[in-house]
């Protein structure tokens, strides 16, 4: 049975579909550039609907720790992703800082791009793997994009840390991933959006679903 995070949750009706359907992740984005955006009072309000049913990950982008610390301040996460260009040491010195567990996601579009999570693998607690941003698409953002890579360069390759798989995936094309790239977590934000920033419930619930079967 596939984990699951439901990326870029910022309105009460997408974080109850998300918990209801058996989620064991949710994102709160805090880039103030995407529409999945929060403030950390709005992420306080969400996190106490979930409660501890599901784990909250805050997405951040080369945060500065007077970042970190101002949402922390008002909301408890369970763990940290990094989505920008944070070093290893940044990675490192995060994780020490702010005793939190801390996902690093890498940006795939050849195989080559995979061998860059070796680095990381000393100072992170989790990877994720997401399609590069789209050089074409005006307004691209970090993560979020729909940016499908190659689920095949994943297949056989091993990993010191647990993983996620994000990108371009969709209820309907969930299963196939999992079966090829053989992730046993998957991370979903677009593709379970009517509009950039609107998550739909019914494609949560049924995304969690084909995820849960498949895995």
């Amino acid at each position: 049975m596939a984990q699951v995070k439901i990326c870029g949750v910022n309105a009460p009706d997408a974080l109850h579909a998300a918990v209801d359907g058996g989620a064991d992740f949710i994102g709160l984005v805090f880039y103030p550039p995407s529409p999945r955006a929060v403030t950390p009072e709005q992420a306080r309000e969400l996190a106490g609907f979930a409660g501890a049913r599901v784990k909250k990950v805050g997405l951040l982008v080369d945060p500065e720790d007077v970042t970190i610390e101002r949402i922390l301040a008002h909301v408890k996460l369970d763990m940290l992703q990094l989505h920008g260009s944070e070093t290893p040491g940044r990675v490192a010195a995060i994780k020490k800082r702010f005793g939190l567990p801390v996902m690093k996601v890498i940006k795939v579009a050849v195989a080559a791009d995979l061998d860059g999570a070796a680095v990381f693998e000393p100072v992170a607690d989790w990877l994720l793997f997401d399609g590069v941003p789209p050089k074409d698409k005006k307004g691209a953002l970090p993560g979020g994009n729909a940016a499908r890579f190659d689920w095949t360069l994943l297949k056989g390759r091993k990993f010191t840390l647990p993983w996620m798989l994000s990108g371009g995936l969709t209820p309907e094309n969930v299963a196939e991933a999992i079966r090829i790239s053989g992730a046993t977590c998957v991370d979903v934000s677009s593709g379970v959006e009517t509009a950039p920033g609107r998550k739909d419930p019914a494609k949560i619930a049924a995304f969690i679903r084909a995820a849960k079967k498949a895995g």
